[in-house]
């Protein structure tokens, strides 16, 4: 085995100039705790930038914990999709629970009858359910690869370098801290001399390393520049798979209403929360007819397709049947419509 004595040498100086650094920032760092050593500060310009990159750390990394959280549920599946990215290899493809679902649907409409209106209306939904799972799967992709993919790579990135270029600082700033109190204990004029030069040459150091750090600090407002365009993506795959989940559910709705039997309630569309409130007794215009609220005294099951099915203390819309009919009233659940006996309701005042 051939050994190279220099470069054995070499590498013993070093290790022991780095031992000594180390212990030497030991010894500053212990006394400034103790308060029996001075400590340079930075200036509030640079203390307001590490202020603020350090919030911008913490909530970047809150946001986008809390988004895989709302986007994948299951912390195994996120725990098993960092580490399919990490060794940087394809990520497994799950059915999602609504697949599950939409599949479990088909396949017990197929029991119970394609012909009857149960099964018909079984595979119908599931159907819809597939659906809802692949444009749910296709959205969690879009929103990782817009948002949460690169906030990630600020934080292993940009925020981890600026991490590392701060703890450089610190040491440099206790190499600094440490040459002036030698500079202050030094008796000799030698001694004071060596000092002195290394004093010179650690606050150089420190001046060059601050500057740095300064820079990538102040790098953090371009970096938030950054960071709403990709908020603005996200909102946006979350505006588009919302249309999309409306406009199927829209479809099956009309699909199950095609196939007869009774039809599903669903809240009045135009009409918010804040309107029905500041106006709680009085008429509402529904698409050009007047109609006014309604509660209902006690349930009544519909005689027939033309009748409504009304549950105690609900609260629907009514109008006059046209033509007007002394026993019934046209009443309103959501988007259906349908005869309602007078008898049953207490008409709400203004």
């Amino acid at each position: 085995m051939n050994i190279n004595l220099p470069d054995l040498k070499k590498f013993a100086k070093e290790a022991g100039n780095q031992i000594s650094s180390n212990f030497q920032r030991v010894v500053q760092l212990t006394e400034e705790k103790l308060g029996t050593a001075e400590r340079t500060e930075l200036d509030s310009h640079f203390e307001n930038l590490a202020e603020r990159a350090e919030c911008s750390r913490i909530w970047t990394e809150k946001i986008v914990k809390d988004t895989e959280a709302a986007l994948i549920p299951n912390p195994g599946y996120r725990v098993e999709d960092f580490i399919f990215e990490k060794i940087d290899k394809q990520k497994p493809t799950r059915l999602s629970n609504m697949e599950y679902l939409g599949l479990d649907m088909i396949e017990a409409g197929g029991e119970f009858g394609q012909d009857g209106p149960y099964g018909k209306a079984l595979i119908k939904t599931g159907q819809a359910e597939q659906k809802l799972g692949h444009i749910e799967r296709d959205f969690i992709n879009a929103s990782a690869t817009c948002f949460t993919q690169p906030l990630r790579r600020f934080l292993d990135g940009e925020m981890k370098t600026i991490i590392k270029e701060k703890g450089i600082l610190e040491s440099k700033r206790l190499d600094l801290d440490a040459c002036k109190n030698r500079v202050r204990k030094a008796r000799s004029m030698l001694g004071q001399q060596t000092a002195e030069k290394d004093l010179r040459i650690a606050q150089s150091e420190f001046d060059r390393q601050t500057e740095i750090t300064k820079l990538l600090l102040e790098g953090i407002s371009t970096s938030q520049a950054s960071h709403l365009r990709h908020l603005h993506a996200f909102v946006e795959a979350q505006v588009r798979y919302f249309n999309q989940c409306n406009k199927i559910m829209n479809d099956l709705q009309r699909e199950l209403a095609s196939l007869g039997g009774p039809q599903p309630y669903v809240p009045v569309q135009g009409l918010d929360e804040d309107t029905a409130s500041q106006n709680p007794g009085g008429t509402v215009d529904l698409n050009g007819i007047q109609f006014r609220r309604a509660r209902v005294l006690c349930s009544y099951d519909a005689k027939d397709g033309t009748e409504l099915n009304l549950t105690a203390n609900e609260i629907i819309f009514v109008t006059e049947c046209v033509p007007n009919n002394p026993d019934y009233m046209t009443g309103k659940q959501g988007l259906v419509r349908g005869l309602v006996p007078r008898a049953f309701l207490e008409l709400l005042s203004d």
